[in-house]
């Protein structure tokens, strides 16, 4: 019988505080609830002491979460560890995740401590976070780049004052995995009341080894890995979490492990990450990529024909992969359509239900075949947005090689209606300036770019408008048959976010 691993994601921390992942706290909880039904053991939601958006968040979460462990991160002093606990305490499942340096590089120039201050901040860190709950995790950050001997003092102070779970991360990504495996091992060998604490791994990707590191550390004891869907994370993102799984899954034979994520949710888990954060997953990523399970070559068309183990080592339907991309038509009818919503990963009121289905009845007239894609984009433009101050009513754009763009908008503010012309230096500028000027917003456009997210001359354009204001940041998202309408829509997108971060912000003051 093979040991069980557990799946520590850290999706809403570590992922979220990288460049271009950041989410706001719907979206958050959204995510929370995917990671529950997918299976995960444990939910970092966040480090309540960085802001109080971030500390509202946890505590949300915590109180929403039942079946996973809610962990909430805490530097080794006492004012985080006390925030945490006020974050996540409603919870069903609550866990406190603290954390120091222990590698001679750190200690000199980020902490400027000994050995011996570290050592003693670790144990009365874990001793305060143990006298409000027992579930409680250390981590010994650059660990891979720490004194072995040290390393294991830590561990062995740290699990006498009450941690059950000591972490091994590998920070800057540095270790390879033969080299990881041995420390792993070398900590079950030299710390004595090891036995009393799950050894847990957390392994960036700077060398692009996360995943082949975490295995590693899964064959020589450890028994949770910390990792992200879509592997997203600072620099080069952290372990992937569907690689994890799907690797010990799929090679039962090789490796003594295997975890409780459900693994049918893994696609639907993937595309929310990419929905929410507008960035996209590359085509050859494994496991959850456009070209995970396509095949053009000839000759393997032909071997799947006539055996899909001649060239597929797992079923796209085990990850949460439909068999078909074509899905719904126009002749398609409401049973149908929620029925395709629920195997997407998708549970909908019957309000949000029919907010959709008008959209899906809409863009049915509009093209041949719906795919699962223009679906996704359907319900995240309808059923998961922020309250609309603006609403765009009309764009026309004149444009050629022999004139000069120009963009005529109809939009709604507060229910009432205006409208504008203006020029730009192409049509999509000619829009975004005219909607600017309308709305009177100052918002900075910092990126934009457009996808055809469906096959065929009447794919739908998925565009993204990243904007930036006041220190404030958001992704805008808009779907349309025609490109300057999605690019017009998602811009709006933006602002309507701008305007609910302005909100938030004036509530909390």
């Amino acid at each position: 019988m093979q040991d069980r691993l557990l799946i520590f994601d850290t999706t809403l921390r570590d992922g979220e505080q990288s460049p271009g992942n950041t989410m706001n706290s719907q979206e958050k909880l959204r995510v929370a609830k995917q990671l529950e039904t997918l299976g995960v053991d444990v939910i970092e939601a966040g480090f309540p002491i960085a802001s109080e958006g971030d500390f509202e968040s946890v505590k949300e979460i915590a109180e929403t979460i039942k079946k996973s462990q809610v962990a909430a991160l805490a530097r080794a002093n006492f004012e985080d560890i006390d925030r945490a606990w006020e974050a996540i305490k409603y919870g069903a499942q609550p866990r406190i995740h603290t954390f120091i340096s222990t590698s001679d590089i750190h200690l000199k120039y980020q902490l400027r401590k000994d050995r011996d201050e570290v050592l003693e901040q670790a144990r009365e860190a874990v001793k305060r976070a143990r006298s409000y709950t027992s579930n409680v995790e250390f981590s010994a950050m650059d660990a891979t780049r720490s004194d072995r001997d040290y390393l294991c003092q830590v561990l062995t102070t740290v699990i006498e004052a009450g941690a059950a779970t000591v972490n091994v991360p590998d920070t800057v990504g540095y270790a390879v995995p033969e080299e990881f495996g041995a420390l792993i091992r070398y900590i079950r060998e030299h710390v004595p009341n090891i036995s009393q604490a799950v050894i847990s791994v957390h392994c960036h990707n700077d060398l692009g080894l996360a995943v082949a590191n975490s295995i590693a550390a899964a064959v020589n004891g450890a028994r949770q890995v910390e990792c992200t869907i879509n592997g997203i994370g600072e620099r080069s993102g952290n372990a992937s979490l569907e690689e994890i799984v799907m690797i010990l899954r799929t090679r039962k034979d090789v490796f003594p492990v295997d975890t409780g994520i459900i693994t049918e949710k893994i696609y639907p888990s993937s595309k929310l990450i990419t929905s929410i954060t507008g960035v996209s997953v590359q085509p050859n990523k494994a496991i959850v990529g456009a070209n995970a399970f396509a095949h053009e070559s000839g000759i393997h068309q032909d071997g799947l024909l006539k055996e899909k183990l001649t060239y597929e080592i797992m079923t796209p339907e085990s990850v949460g992969i439909p068999k078909s991309s074509l899905v719904l038509g126009k002749h398609s009818g409401r049973h149908a359509f929620r029925d395709r919503i629920e195997a997407l990963g998708h549970t909908l009121s019957d309000k949000e239900l029919n907010l959709a289905f008008k959209r899906f009845k809409t863009l049915s007239d509009m093209k041949k075949d719906v795919y699962d894609e223009d679906i996704e984009m359907i319900i995240m433009d309808e059923v998961y947005r922020v309250p609309e101050k603006y609403r765009l009513a009309y764009i026309n754009v004149v444009c050629g090689n022999m004139t000069i763009p120009t963009a005529t908008v109809r939009m709604e503010i507060d229910g009432h209606s205006f409208q504008d012309a203006g020029f730009g230096d192409g049509p999509v500028d000619a829009t975004f300036k005219v909607i600017q000027k309308i709305t009177q917003t100052n918002s900075r456009v910092v990126k934009f770019y457009v996808n055809a997210i469906t096959g065929g001359t009447d794919a739908q354009g998925e565009a993204f408008v990243k904007l930036e204001e006041d220190g404030a940041t958001v992704i805008g998202k808009g779907v349309d048959t025609d490109v300057v309408v999605a690019s017009g829509k998602a811009y709006v997108n933006a602002i309507n976010r701008i305007e609910f971060v302005k909100r938030k912000k004036f509530e909390r003051v």
